[in-house]
């Protein structure tokens, strides 16, 4: 019987925390900082916090099940790539976090608000402090490539790949804060190139590039394929996250819900309901967006709206239908390569979109 993907996922994840806690243990001493220098091991040491605490390694799990797709068998330069990715991760969160101004992440403080309270009375440092803590995760990453135990030809293929997703990121940030300056409607053209950039290139697309470059396969030849898949699953992943952050359960988010509302941000949800409620409603929801001060109540009310518009229904069903596209984009990948690693990627763009957090 076929793992299911909530079981292979937490395997796959259990063994790399550990990978991350060795990789961590054994990094100081690569550094080759001064033996002075009491910044650097802080570095170091609110790096490792971020990236070890939480996540669910959902790139980690892609990456293995890619290289599955072509092999069962043990796989060199994995491990290494997982560590890229991840590391890739740990730099967007710490910068994520200094661009919103976030002061938690994962149930702990975010980097920047670590250095601030550290800091107290030198706000620059702690700013700059940051951003080169976000610049060393970015460096580390490709380092991680650099030392992986494969071919010169395929690391060299490796690292471009990385590259080039954490180019697609940066891009997709940036078009992200532009959305927001937009004098008009945004309508899921744009919201779709966001997802793809912001997120799809590097959470789906890189790990699978990699996964089968470590495989010894040659993506190149179903690039094509790779980025439909890729693109499908991030936009339905970025429309669960819009929906649940207006329409979800804050009590099994565990966090506030019209975080988006409240930052002015036209997320999927936040943009259909401006496309399509009008008169007092649209008021009720204008006066919202963008006010940080929006009370929980006032959430509540543009949530009733949504809800009484059909805005949640209609981002729901169009969730479900990009995740059912992207299952049948996987399952033509059936005559090429194993049916069991192709299963995985069929199953995983629905089951994505009805887990609860």
């Amino acid at each position: 019987m076929t793992e299911q993907p909530p079981a292979r996922i937490a395997r796959v994840g259990r063994r790399f925390d550990a990978l991350f806690e060795e990789y961590f243990a054994a990094l100081p001493a690569t550094l080759g900082a001064p033996a002075f220098s009491r910044f650097t091991p802080e570095c170091v040491d609110l790096l490792r916090a971020l990236s070890l605490r939480g996540g669910k390694r959902m790139r980690v799990v892609l990456l293995h099940e890619a290289a599955g797709l072509v092999t069962d068998a043990p796989v060199a330069g994995l491990d290494a790539a997982a560590l890229a990715v991840e590391l890739l991760q740990t730099h967007g969160l710490v910068h994520d976090d200094l661009i919103d101004d976030s002061p938690t992440r994962r149930g702990g403080p975010s980097t920047y608000y670590a250095y601030r309270e550290r800091l107290p009375g030198h706000p620059r440092a702690a700013l700059g402090l940051t951003v080169l803590a976000g610049d060393l995760a970015l460096a580390l990453s490709l380092r991680a490539l650099l030392d992986a135990p494969v071919p010169a030809e395929t690391r060299q293929a490796m690292v471009e790949v990385l590259t080039r997703a954490a180019a697609d990121t940066f891009v997709g940030q940036i078009m992200d804060l532009e959305r927001d300056f937009a004098d008009g409607a945004v309508d899921d053209s744009v919201l779709h190139d966001v997802a793809d950039h912001k997120s799809a290139r590097y959470s789906v697309l890189a790990p699978l590039r990699l996964g089968l470059l470590a495989a010894g396969a040659r993506p190149a030849e179903w690039d094509a394929e790779l980025r439909h898949y890729a693109r499908l699953v991030g936009i339905c992943g970025q429309m669960r996250d819009d929906d649940l952050d207006l329409f979800g359960d804050a009590a099994v988010l565990g966090k506030p819900i019209g975080t988006d509302l409240r930052e002015g941000r036209r997320s999927y949800a936040v943009a259909r309901l401006l496309a399509t409620v009008t008169g007092p409603d649209r008021a009720v929801v204008e006066k919202a967006l963008g006010d940080p001060a929006c009370t929980p109540e006032t959430v509540a009310a543009v949530r009733e709206i949504g809800e009484r518009h059909g805005v949640a229904d209609a981002l729901r069903a169009d969730m479900r239908r990009h995740a059912e596209r992207a299952a049948e984009v996987a399952a033509r990948w059936r005559p090429r390569w194993r049916a069991e690693a192709v299963g995985f990627f069929e199953q995983l763009p629905l089951w994505s979109v009805r887990r609860d957090s």
